[in-house]
């Protein structure tokens, strides 16, 4: 065993590396923003101290928009904050429509890794040599994106798959990326205007847990796997099938999928199948996932589905999925029947419950706006209604009213946004609401229908009961803990930061007041002291200067004293 002395330097050693680590990684990206001539988002973020000698010449960047060199920017800087990129396309309620159609452009994509590294992985991670469980292993990446590599691949038994691995080192760098984001939010927070009007930290720490879950290809087997089982009995979509024996968190093994491209419509049209019947099954498909699943392919675009001979479906790359609670559900089919009815109370009710609206929200002022959306789509024909016209105009009142919509419920607008897109794309003629909305109406019925009324009822008398026989137990373990004084009550103090900062004020302008008092004082006290010829002058010039400072002094604890009271 190591003596004590030697364990502790081991561990000094460690922390002063990774130090060193994050602080050259601080400044590598002070560097990107201020060489795409982004000195304001360097100053916004408190990243400028961290490169205060940085010089760029003026024209380096600056002849694109300010959307476009964040775009650059974020690119070069690496995979977490290509993916933060990508999560901002969504967040219409954060971002102006400018800013979102450029970072939608931002591709993930980065060179290849190596072969040799490849099958090194392989090997670490499924045993043996590559042999044993491909019968060949195609050294050609079909993709090449920051977290992962896509090769093709053969098993033992002839059977053609696809094989995910992992970059080697992502993992270390996206958790370095991750506690620097989480120091440059704090910092947001507390010295711009951006963090008064939202609270970024929970997006930031929502943005983590499905950025390690895509690093994790468990997490992604387990989505197919679980997506799979939900459409185990619908023809129209096809799920590959996971290789669960040769995955692992770096590895993931699956069934290699063919057909169309969902956007390619003459190979629709060489195949025989109409696009029309095409997106009808995908939104049909999608409404399914949302409505009765609860779970939803959360990156819908056209590289990701693949149209068979029989028109169905093939779903690739569950990395990234989202879930939506029955509350949640609920809410959203409420909402959408108060915006049938234009009643924008309710609408308004639905959507505070969803935590679209938060104690930061002039709730006059929203309802208003949402009374004039509902207004101004009311009398409209559903033919003539377009589900992303309808999003843009939700997403511009957020944007407005300074809310934030929940991470699901932002990705679900996009997914619908996409797939209306992808409609048209296959049928001009396609309306993507008028074959919507029957479909939500069918799934409201049947939620209000007397036998789900029913079922909810009776599972409600029993969650009563159980709670009538447990509530005597739990009482008596309260008064118990009351008696023993193991009872803690947590405040939280709400709007206090004003009065405090007052509080810290007043106690400056007081002890201001004494400094002064007391500099007085000492000045009237030295007037009467004799001195010698010799320092005479000097002390006279010395007075006349803490005089002049005692009187600018004064007046300035004089106008702080005014201005408090003019507040």
């Amino acid at each position: 065993m190591p003596p004590l002395e030697e364990v502790v330097n081991g561990i000094l050693a460690f922390t002063s590396r990774a130090a060193r680590s994050r602080l050259a990684r601080t400044r590598h990206l002070a560097r990107v923003l201020f060489r795409y001539g982004l000195d304001s988002f360097a100053d916004h973020t408190g990243l400028r101290r961290f490169a205060p000698r940085f010089k760029v010449p003026p024209s380096n960047g600056t002849r694109r928009t300010e959307p476009e060199r964040i775009r650059l920017a974020l690119g070069e800087m690496g995979a977490t904050f290509i993916k933060l990129g990508q999560m901002l396309s969504t967040r219409a309620d954060l971002l102006p429509p400018d800013y979102i159609a450029e970072l939608s452009k931002l591709q993930d994509a980065a060179p290849a890794v190596p072969f040799e590294e490849i099958e090194r992985i392989v090997r670490e991670d499924l045993g043996g040599s590559s042999r044993p469980v491909f019968a060949s292993l195609n050294p050609t990446p079909i993709a090449s994106a920051s977290i992962g590599q896509v090769h093709g691949a053969v098993l033992a038994d002839g059977t053609p798959v696809v094989v995910k691995i992992r970059r080697p080192g992502v993992v270390e760098e996206v958790e370095l990326d991750l506690a620097i984001l989480r120091d440059i939010v704090d910092w947001v927070q507390v010295h711009t205007p951006i963090g008064r009007d939202y609270d970024l930290r929970p997006l930031v720490a929502e943005f983590a847990y499905t950025l390690r879950d895509e690093l994790n290809y468990v997490r992604e087997a387990q989505n197919a796997i679980r997506m799979k089982k939900e459409f185990r009995d619908e023809p129209l979509v096809r799920i590959p099938r996971v290789y669960e024996e040769y995955s692992t968190a770096r590895v993931l093994t699956m069934e290699r999928v063919k057909g169309v491209k969902i956007s390619d419509v003459a190979g629709l049209r060489g195949i025989g199948v109409s696009g029309r019947t095409v997106a009808e099954n995908a939104v049909r498909l999608f409404l399914r996932q949302v409505l009765e699943f609860g779970f939803f392919h959360a990156d819908a675009h056209p590289g990701n589905y693949f149209v068979q001979p029989d028109a169905s479906l093939a779903m690739v790359d569950f990395g990234m999925v989202a879930r939506l609670s029955e509350s949640t559900q609920r809410h959203l089919l409420r909402a959408m029947v108060a915006a049938s009815r234009e009643d924008a109370e309710m609408l308004s009710d639905e959507l505070f419950a969803l935590g679209v609206a938060g104690r930061r929200a002039n709730r006059p002022m929203f309802e208003r706006d949402l009374a004039h959306l509902v207004g101004r789509y009311g009398n409209s024909s559903i033919r003539d209604l377009s589900a992303s016209e309808v999003a843009e105009d939700l997403f511009h009142i957020a944007f407005r009213h300074k809310l934030q919509l929940p991470t699901e419920l932002a990705l679900l607008l996009r997914v619908a946004n996409m797939s209306e897109g992808i409609g048209l794309m296959l049928d001009p003629n396609f309306r993507y609401l008028e074959f919507a909305v029957p479909i939500v109406r069918d799934d409201w019925k049947r939620r209000h229908s007397l036998s789900t009324f029913a079922s909810r009822a009776g599972q409600a008398a029993m969650d009563a009961a159980e709670l009538g026989v447990e509530l005597p137990r739990r009482a008596s373990r309260l008064l118990d803990k009351m008696e023993r004084g193991e009872m803690q009550l947590d405040v939280t103090h709400r709007g206090l930061e004003k009065v405090t900062h007052e509080f810290h004020a007043m106690a400056n302008r007081l002890a201001l007041s004494i400094i002064l008092g007391a500099s007085v004082v000492a000045l009237g006290l030295a007037v009467g002291i004799r001195l010698t010829p010799a320092l005479g002058p000097v002390v006279e010039w010395l007075f006349r200067l803490a005089l002049v400072f005692s009187v600018i002094f004064g007046l300035s604890v004089f106008w702080g004293i005014w201005r408090a009271g003019k507040r």
